[in-house]
């Protein structure tokens, strides 16, 4: 972590982080009754970013356990002088309860860390289970966009969605969807295209 890095998470925590106390689900000053989307793994938040730019009347928020990236983000917000995106640091599973239901519009997971190692597996993320959780965290009609360049996990991924009956694949029973043209390109996905790896696109609708 650079020395700006750490400043940056000294003095703009209080204007752009969630604490633990608060909790996402606190408001944000002006925007009150907009969409939310929420993404879970902003790395150096160049997608919500982005997105923020795009959508300057909804609300982002980020979650993301890299301190660095988000000493990092935190720079850019105040440089860039955006106002509709707030985060918080840590692990998504232990925050996701902090967030009141149906209060989302859209959850994005860009690139989640595949932990390729087969003894590994149990640490990933995007289980049965979890996206039970996200479901009960999106409003109805709600979506959750996921995108990864393992195919493996995106496989392990479509089936874990098929087992969450709160969520319909929106391409059909264990299908992939197209690349929308709204998703930002990441640096993860520009190094897996580099290491010539397939993007998978999925992408659910709340019932």
């Amino acid at each position: 972590m650079t020395n700006a890095q750490k400043r940056a998470l000294e003095e703009l925590w209080p204007a752009y982080g969630f604490g633990s106390d608060s909790g996402l689900a606190g408001q944000i000053a002006g925007y009150e009754n907009a969409e939310r989307s929420l993404e879970i793994g902003f790395g150096d938040g160049d997608a919500l970013l982005s997105l923020a730019k795009e959508h300057p009347m909804r609300c982002f928020i980020g979650i993301d356990p890299h301190r660095p990236g988000a000493g990092r983000l935190l720079l850019r917000l105040q440089q860039e002088g955006i106002e509709n995106i707030r985060i918080a640091i840590g692990d998504a599973a232990q925050l996701m309860p902090t967030i009141d239901p149906g209060s989302l519009s859209q959850i994005l997971i860009l690139f989640p860390d595949p932990w390729p190692k087969k003894r590994h597996h149990k640490r990933r993320l995007l289980t049965a289970d979890f996206l039970h959780i996200l479901s009960e965290k999106l409003q109805a009609q709600g979506r959750l966009h996921i995108a990864t360049d393992w195919q493996e996990y995106a496989d392990e991924i479509l089936t874990a969605l098929d087992a969450t009956p709160a969520l319909e694949n929106e391409e059909g029973r264990l299908a992939f969807s197209e690349r929308p043209d709204w998703r930002p390109l990441t640096k993860y996905e520009r190094r897996g295209l580099r290491l010539g790896h397939q993007v998978f696109d999925i992408a659910a609708i709340k019932r």
